[in-house]
């Protein structure tokens, strides 16, 4: 009886473990390969000549390599893609993906909706059929996926399109981040913070609820997430322990000028503000995707 009942449990789930779709993976750049398809310095000069697309033009174009879409088609599988990750800037949609999906020996370019006149449907299959396909006929995977590319981002060159919009620069400046956070302003609105957290949501609690608003003041400040992150650890820190480190310096000073100068000085004296900050400005920073939609626009090709 418990075998029978095995068996026909696994002939219900059956199916819809069969129809489990791949995974769209995270938009870690311009360029994702979960196949290992491309070198790396491959992929990094295909990156650069987006990324410089993208401070051109303003569209943005990915890459995305995967090992198969099925059961999904790869027309399935690109637009649900396409909309997971938002290539292109928010209402003019110039964005475009290339999907090659290598074990179903199967590619497709999803156009985005800004886009489609530029590079329509017939244009996109003529990049696959007679630039992409025949490198890929004879292995040559990163040529045929950086002519193909080319290709598009020559046809994008000679599209109108909107200029974009000059970003907001943020020079990250630990001292001035200090000089912030050690006025007087700034310094009062932190201990009121920092005592209603507290005794709101007790220490442990309250110490993340301040770390929380001292982050998000710090990055609306300043535009840089890893002075943010950085100034949280510093908050949270100093307000789940900040009375023990007042007290014992308090008795320390016992005699001299004591208060909370010296407490809250020391912490100001941490070296490990620095390497925070540094770690953040080595890093190039993630690519996100701008808002553009798309309507199932391009085409779809195999070798």
């Amino acid at each position: 009886m418990l075998a029978r009942a095995i068996f026909f449990a696994f002939l219900i789930c059956w199916p819809f473990a069969a129809s489990a779709q791949v995974s769209v993976p995270s938009l870690s750049g311009r360029v994702v390969d979960q196949t290992g398809t491309l070198s790396a310095s491959d992929a990094a000069a295909l990156t650069q000549r987006l990324k410089d697309l993208e401070a051109r033009k303003g569209s943005q174009v990915a890459v995305l390599i995967v090992p198969t879409t099925q059961p999904e088609t790869i027309e399935q599988f690109s637009i649900r893609a396409a909309e997971a990750w938002k290539i292109g800037r928010k209402k003019i949609d110039d964005g475009a993906l290339l999907v090659v999906a290598k074990n179903d020996r199967k590619l497709r370019i999803e156009v985005g909706y800004g886009l489609e006149g530029a590079l329509p449907d017939v244009t996109a299959r003529r990049i696959i059929d007679e630039i992409i396909v025949p490198h890929f006929r004879t292995g040559d995977f990163a040529g045929g996926i950086s002519a193909g590319v080319d290709r598009i981002i020559r046809i994008i060159d000679g599209e109108p399109l909107p200029k974009p919009q000059p970003e907001a620069s943020h020079h990250v400046d630990p001292g001035m981040a200090f000089n912030i956070i050690f006025s007087p302003f700034g310094f009062i609105g932190f201990l009121a913070i920092a005592g209603i957290s507290r005794g709101l949501f007790g220490r442990l609690l309250g110490s993340g609820v301040t770390a929380g608003v001292v982050g998000t003041v710090f990055w609306f400040l300043l535009g840089s997430i890893a002075v943010s992150v950085g100034f949280s650890i510093f908050a949270f820190i100093l307000t789940l322990f900040g009375d023990a480190i007042l007290s014992a310096s308090q008795q320390a000073s016992r005699g001299g000028r004591g208060g909370y100068g010296g407490g809250w000085s020391s912490g100001s004296s941490s070296g490990s503000w620095s390497s925070g900050s540094s770690s953040g400005s080595s890093d190039s920073g993630g690519f996100s995707g701008g808002g553009g939609d798309f309507g199932g626009g391009g085409a779809s090709g195999s070798w």
